[in-house]
């Protein structure tokens, strides 16, 4: 029996649940000991705990400090004001992304329990409080409303505006986390959690242009327009409340001050909301299975699997492109791929300082994608093993699981070359860039063919961040670094040409450098499958004992 069932000292059948105060302790303790019981699981998970503590509480020590030092500043009210916005932006998503990090975040697990949901609401945004976020968060708010607060009225304003901020912030998250509870613990919110990564990266890149962008713009003034916006959006319109009570408009202070009142109780009857219908509504695991939609899903022989060529190559084809489409871990490592090839040589372009020759990026990320090509396929390698007896088998396998890269890879080189060619306007360069970037490509083909055979390890499925299986850590830095090194070896002929002809070469040969770059990467990636062919057909039982250990 739960703790929440019948705290101490009251009779099994008696309502426990009429008012708040009852629970909120109960919540409480029931977070600190949740925290508590998951550090004694290891020395290491302690040591991870502390150490993330002690750097957020010194990133929070640096912002608070630096936001103290802007207060008098006069452009101060547009920087805070635009800092709650992200704060709250960060908070709207976390929840999305990262599902697993608070076990307290999913609601479902008290539906079985005599709680209503006005006292369970209050008790849970209690517990929210409780945590490492919240305390940043906290930090944050108290510098933004210091940073603005002038006289009484403006001190007054800040009394309010900073715990009212940090309320709104825990009371989003929780809304968004109880309204998308059972997507977030589907199939979909496992793959939405893991191309979390993809987020934080595209993120930092704009955060950087952006921060560039500001350099150049003259400072702090640049950034008004936005932050009149943003000012009368909760919870920024708190901080705002605070900076026009200290320049004296103490109606549009209140007024702000009232916005976010009033989204906070929005929020909470929209949380009220979304836990009725987590705990009453049927889910799918209730209802009856569909019967004939799946039969129709369930043929072969057509779609996709028409177009490909028959013989081994065709399932082989369909079978890569299907991972992509559906594994979560797989999908994840394309897509960031797609996105920083592309966000990389275009934020450079943007900026005007950029090269063409960034675009080789592109083939690069892209490439990475041929490496432990097997541990993918986790202990399902099995049934890959039994169509394998020969060598010739080994080098179909590995041609058609490069074929299925190419049909995404070569047409996206293209396009990001030609794009970033015509943000830049550099035309003449085109071609050897192209070439290049080719050769690359067919460079890490090959060295990703023989490093997945010569070095291959285990993806493990439980967990959105761990795309190493433990103790295989050194197999993964020598097959993915090893090889990118290699593979710049192997492009030392095309890299030596290209910078020739740029220099001291005639530059009506340049072309040349497409079809010779084409042909060369395509000559290397053929020789690669043939070296590693033989090593995969040999090592077959190592392979499938590397790959299905996670």
């Amino acid at each position: 029996m739960s703790v929440l069932d019948t705290p101490a000292g009251a009779a099994p059948g008696r309502d426990t649940t009429r008012g708040g105060e009852g629970l909120v302790p109960v919540f409480v303790r029931l977070k600190l000991t949740l925290l508590r019981n998951g550090l004694r699981q290891s020395t290491g998970r302690r040591a991870a705990y502390i150490t993330s503590v002690v750097f957020t509480l010194l990133i929070a020590a640096g912002q608070l400090i630096g936001l103290i030092a802007l207060h008098g500043h006069a452009h101060a009210g547009s920087l805070v004001v635009l800092l709650a916005g992200v704060l709250a932006v960060g908070w709207t998503v976390m929840p999305l992304f990262f599902p697993s990090g608070d076990e307290t975040l999913d609601p479902s697990r008290l539906v079985m329990l005599p709680l209503r949901p006005r006292p369970l609401i209050a008790a849970l945004l209690a517990a929210s409080l409780v945590g490492i976020g919240p305390l940043f968060t906290l930090c944050l708010a108290a510098g933004s409303v210091f940073a603005v607060a002038h006289g009484a009225a403006g001190a007054v304003f800040a009394v309010v505006a900073a715990p009212l901020t940090l309320l709104l912030c825990v009371a989003l998250t929780r809304a968004v986390a109880t309204a998308n509870t059972r997507l977030l613990t589907s199939r979909k919110g496992r793959d939405l959690a893991v191309l979390s990564g993809l987020v934080i990266a595209v993120g930092f890149q704009v955060v950087n242009f952006g921060a560039q962008r500001l350099g150049q713009a003259g400072g702090l003034s640049a950034l008004e327009p936005a932050a009149d916006v943003v000012r009368w959006l909760p919870p920024a319109s708190a901080i705002g409340a605070v900076d026009s009570a200290s320049r004296g408009s103490y109606g549009q202070a209140a007024v702000q001050l009232l916005l976010s009142v009033a989204a906070l109780f929005a929020l909470l009857w929209l949380w009220q909301r979304s836990l009725v219908k987590l705990m009453t509504a049927p889910d799918g695991s209730t209802l009856a299975a569909a019967g004939p939609g799946r039969e129709k899903s369930g043929r072969s022989g057509s779609g996709l699997a028409a177009l490909l060529p028959a013989g081994r190559t065709g399932p082989v084809l369909e079978r890569s492109l299907r991972y992509i489409a559906r594994d979560p871990k797989t999908k994840a490592s394309w897509v960031t791929a797609l996105a920083i090839g592309l966000i990389m040589p275009m934020l450079n372009a943007l900026q005007g300082t950029g090269s063409l020759y960034f675009a080789c990026f592109a083939a690069g990320m892209l490439g990475m994608q041929m490496y432990n090509q097997f541990g993918q396929d986790t202990s399902a390698f099995w049934m890959v093993t039994l169509t394998i007896s020969s060598t010739r088998d080994a080098y179909l396998e590995l041609r058609a699981r490069a074929l299925a890269l190419l049909l995404i890879t070569l047409p996206y080189t293209v396009l990001v070359t030609v794009a970033t060619a015509a943000v830049l306007g550099d035309w003449g360069a085109l071609p050897g860039v192209m070439g290049l970037s080719l050769a690359l490509l067919g460079a890490m083909l090959a060295t990703g063919a023989v490093a997945s055979a010569a070095f291959p390890y285990s993806i493990p499925q439980d967990g959105a961040f761990k795309n190493v299986a433990p103790g295989q850590a050194g197999l993964a830095w020598i097959s993915i670094f090893g090889g990118m090194v290699s593979a710049a070896v192997l492009c030392a002929p095309v890299i030596a040409v290209t910078i020739w002809l740029r220099v001291a070469g005639p530059d009506q040969w340049l072309w040349l450098l497409l079809p010779a770059g084409a042909g060369y990467g395509a000559l290397i990636a053929w020789a690669g499958l043939r070296l590693a062919a033989p090593r995969t057909a040999n090592r077959l039982p190592e392979i499938l004992m590397a790959v299905s250990k996670g």
